[in-house]
């Protein structure tokens, strides 16, 4: 486990500066200056992509918590960040692009990114109670 989330941050590290590179040429090359989401997306991934697996890894160290359910929550927590990064990444693109969006799509974008966000309340919710009843 603790080598696995050590790959999982240093896989998101490089996601999240790919993200940052991304945004920052995407919009120059545009000649885009205002707010965009695409903004979020590179501190999404280094917070909780990247130093959420650092953290894990420590208290995977200092309580060795995992079980048999680890895996499949972490896949959940996994498909929630890039479901949420999605989400993100469609705003961003349209924001910058200046597509405009219908009510419902607009409405479907912002669901994308809320239930990503939710899939990853929930996984780490799961995880903590898991750390609290092995540090107990």
């Amino acid at each position: 486990m603790i080598k696995r989330c050590a790959d999982r941050a240093l896989a998101y590290a490089v996601t999240a500066m790919a993200c940052g590179v991304f945004y920052r040429e995407f919009t120059k090359f545009s000649h885009f200056t205002g707010q965009t989401r695409l903004s979020v997306l590179h501190t999404h991934y280094f917070l909780l992509g990247m130093f959420f697996f650092l953290v894990l890894m420590l208290a995977e160290k200092a309580f060795s918590f995992s079980g048999q359910n680890t895996g499949r929550v972490l896949a959940v927590y996994q498909a929630g960040l890039n479901i949420t990064g999605l989400g993100f990444l469609m705003r961003g693109l349209t924001q910058v692009l200046g597509t405009p969006l219908s009510r419902a799509m607009d409405a479907s974008v912002s669901g994308i990114a809320g239930i990503g966000h939710i899939l990853m309340g929930v996984c780490m919710i799961l995880l903590l109670l898991e750390i609290r009843k092995k540090a107990a």
